[in-house]
């Protein structure tokens, strides 16, 4: 938080290995989360997205993996008020390397994504994220295969999305 406090850099990346956005994975009133994640992590998360919804360094954003698949996630101020500004956006990414080909979206995945407002993006194929970075705009490109069991699979954009300097939220592109 020192760091993000002194920072001028235009864009700052929080990159870590696992999702900070909280995730309900049980379909209907109940509530289910992985202690794996940063749900795990309940008051560390809520004191990092205070700090960035009160510091406000400049364009903050979330990149992370460990998960086996892709989501593009809003940050809020308070992960349980949906009212509360965001305050960054979080790209998760798969590894083209991860055994199995891989869907476009599993029944978990879309009942996750029914269940979480956050969510913005979520799919379950292999690939990577791909980011052009440039002062007025920050674009990631979701690249996908279809297989990853056979060689030579062809690569394709998924997804794309861009997050304007200045303003918290990815917008598809």
């Amino acid at each position: 938080m020192n760091r993000l406090d002194r920072s001028e850099a235009r864009w700052n990346f929080l990159a870590q290995q696992i999702p900070m956005a909280r995730l309900d994975r049980q379909p209907g009133p109940e509530r289910r989360y992985s202690m794996d994640k940063w749900d795990g992590y309940e008051q560390s998360r809520s004191r990092l997205l205070r700090f960035l919804g009160t510091r406000k360094p400049s364009n903050p954003v979330v990149l992370a993996g460990d998960v086996h698949n892709n989501w593009v996630n809003d940050l809020r101020l308070d992960v349980d008020d949906p009212a509360t500004p965001l305050v960054a956006t979080e790209f998760v990414g798969t590894s083209i390397t991860s055994t199995g080909d891989g869907s476009d979206m599993s029944p978990l995945m879309k009942s996750m994504v029914s269940e979480n407002e956050c969510v913005r993006f979520a799919n379950d194929q292999r690939g990577y994220v791909r980011f052009d970075v440039r002062p007025k705009a920050l674009r990631a490109d979701f690249r996908v295969v279809e297989y990853v069991s056979k060689p030579d699979a062809p690569v394709r954009t998924r997804a794309s999305f861009v997050v304007e300097d200045g303003v918290a939220g990815a917008k598809e592109s």
